[in-house]
C-alpha cells in the first residue's frame, strides 16, 4: 500500500541534505554500523543513506555474494552516494530515490537493516516501521540510531518544514516511538546505547541505538 507523504517537508530535507552532500561534517547522532556486523553473504539496507559511507562498507563486508542497498530523498546525498561507489569499484550496491514510507523492495528480502538518525526525519514513522518489517527475512534483524524527545514537540514545530529537516521538530518521545515498532510486529527491542538529554533545535531529545529481529525462521 502507498503511503502518503509529506512533499513540503521532502523538498526541505532534500534542500538541506544535498546542500551537505561534498561536505564532511558528521550528520548521524550513532553508531548503528558498528554495532550491526553485516556478515558475508547478507543483503543489507540503509534508511537514509546519505552519502553512502556505511552502505559501500556493508557491501564490502558482505562481499560478492552479498548485496547492499541505500535509500534516500536527497538527490545531492544519491549522487554523491553514486559517485564515491563508482570510483572504488564497489558494484554489488545499489543506492534507491525513494521515501522512507515506500521502499520498493520486495518482501522479506533483507538479512539487515540499519539506519542512523534519519527515521525521525518521516512524517509517517508506522508506515516506516511496516516497510522495515515487510522487507526484513523471517530471522532479520535491525540496528537503528535516532532521536526521542523528551517532552512532546510543540505542535509549532512538529508542522514546520524547516525544523523537521533540522532533525529534531520529527522526534517523538520514547514511549511512542517503542509503541511504533510493537504495532509493526516487533517483540523484544533491545536499548544498545543511550545518551543523556539535550537540547536540539527549541527541545530536549536523546539518541539511542535499538535493535530487533523479525520474528519467524531465517530460511536463507
Amino acid at each position: 500500500m502507498t503511503e502518503k507523504v509529506n512533499l513540503l517537508n521532502i523538498e526541505k530535507i532534500d534542500e538541506r541534505y544535498s546542500g551537505l552532500a561534498e561536505q564532511s561534517c558528521c550528520l548521524s547522532c550513532g553508531q548503528a554500523i558498528n554495532l550491526a556486523e553485516p556478515r558475508e553473504g547478507e543483503v543489507c539496507v540503509d534508511i537514509g543513506s546519505g552519502r553512502g559511507t556505511d552502505v559501500i562498507r556493508m557491501a564490502q563486508t558482505v562481499g560478492p555474494n552479498g548485496y547492499a542497498y541505500g535509500v534516500d530523498t536527497s538527490s545531492g546525498m544519491l549522487k554523491k552516494a553514486r559517485s564515491t561507489a563508482k570510483k572504488l569499484g564497489v558494484d554489488n550496491v545499489e543506492f534507491i530515490d525513494a521515501t522512507f514510507e515506500n521502499i520498493p523492495l520486495r518482501d522479506q528480502c533483507a538479512d539487515l537493516i540499519i539506519s542512523n538518525c534519519s527515521i525521525n526525519h518521516a512524517d509517517n514513522k508506522q508506515a516506516v516501521w511496516q516497510q522495515i518489517y515487510r522487507i526484513l527475512k523471517g530471522g532479520g534483524r535491525f540496528v537503528v540510531s535516532d532521536i526521542y524527545a523528551i517532552e512532546p514537540v510543540p505542535e509549532e514545530y512538529r508542522n514546520d518544514p524547516e525544523a523537521v529537516a533540522e532533525c529534531w521538530a520529527g522526534a517523538v518521545t520514547k514511549d511512542e516511538y517503542m509503541k511504533t515498532l510493537q504495532y509493526a510486529g516487533f517483540g523484544t527491542i533491545e536499548i544498545l546505547e543511550e545518551s543523556a538529554p539535550y537540547d536540539k533545535g527549541k527541545v530536549q531529545v536523546a539518541s539511542f541505538t535499538i535493535q530487533g529481529t523479525r520474528p519467524g525462521c531465517c530460511c536463507g
